[in-house]
């Protein structure tokens, strides 16, 4: 077994055991994954990844515990147990160094978490998520119906931005966008799963311009929880619907409200480094 497998079985493993058992990580099956000693092996991933072994499993746990600290209604005390920790002081001073806040201030206030995702051997990308309240948005613009099977999305996606920007469309929006702060959204609806079809459509908000030359839409009210992606696009908002369809969307259960998917992008440079898009998952709360 070459060692990108044994390391993508040892990272299965550990998922296993933080997500569903619920179990210590035993370095004897480290070990027997491995195929070599535990103390080698940990060298090797340091080397490899630039972190130790045993910084993964803690970041991975934080995460994992930031998830139920915002998604449930379990004690914290409860929660530090879960993740292995011996108190809950130890526990919350672990996730005040890595999130920047206590799970308390967090449960409370709604502040933005960080989030580690489970390491893929060639992605290594990180998150920030928070819970916002939004007040109703009327949104206008355009739209297309398009296919998701097998992902083919991914690239008719983009191409009908760049239509958009060609024949004027990105412009005359821009211009009637009135958020608070400037952007356009992206909006997956009116899905079709027989088909695996839906209706994308890039739109701003605005309240006022009516015209039968734009598509509206009035999201109401609502929760969402929002991810960060930085990065150029398209390449960093697709990576960061893949984190959350194999991670995020299927271990933590918010419940779906009855709202479209969103993303979003910032007016800023769409080839930075650091360029900031979002996506907004509408869901609800447990009481």
């Amino acid at each position: 077994m070459e060692w990108n497998e044994k390391l993508q079985a040892i990272i299965d493993y550990v998922e296993e055991h933080l997500q569903r058992t619920e179990e210590a990580i035993n370095p004897l099956e480290i070990e027997r994954l491995a195929g070599c000693s535990y103390s080698f092996f940990q060298k090797v991933f340091s080397y490899m990844n630039d972190m130790s072994f045993a910084e993964y499993v803690r970041y991975r746990k934080l995460t994992l515990a930031g998830y139920d600290v915002m998604s449930t209604q379990m004690k914290i005390i409860d929660i530090s147990y879960k993740y292995g920790y011996d108190s809950p002081t130890s526990f919350t001073k672990a996730f005040q160094q890595f999130h920047g806040v206590s799970p308390s201030q967090a449960r409370k206030t709604r502040q933005t978490l960080k989030v580690y995702p489970k390491m893929q051997l060639h992605m290594k990308q990180s998150y920030d998520w928070r819970l916002e309240e939004k007040s109703a948005m009327r949104l206008i613009g355009k739209s297309i119906r398009l296919s998701y099977r097998d992902h083919v999305h991914f690239q008719s996606v983009p191409e009908f931005w760049s239509e958009c920007q060609r024949n004027g469309d990105y412009a005359k929006l821009y211009a009637l966008d009135e958020g608070n702060t400037l952007g356009m959204f992206g909006l997956f609806h009116d899905y079709n799963t027989l088909e695996k079809e839906c209706t994308y459509s890039i739109m701003v908000i605005n309240n006022h311009e009516k015209s039968d030359e734009y598509d509206e839409i009035l999201i109401p009210e609502a929760t969402w929880a929002i991810f960060d992606c930085r990065g150029s696009v398209p390449q960093a908002i697709q990576e960061g619907w893949k984190f959350l369809y194999q991670e995020w969307l299927v271990q933590y259960p918010f419940l779906h409200d009855a709202c479209p998917e969103l993303e979003w992008y910032s007016s800023q440079n769409t080839y930075a480094k650091d360029y900031l898009s979002q996506i907004w998952i509408p869901i609800i709360e447990e009481d």
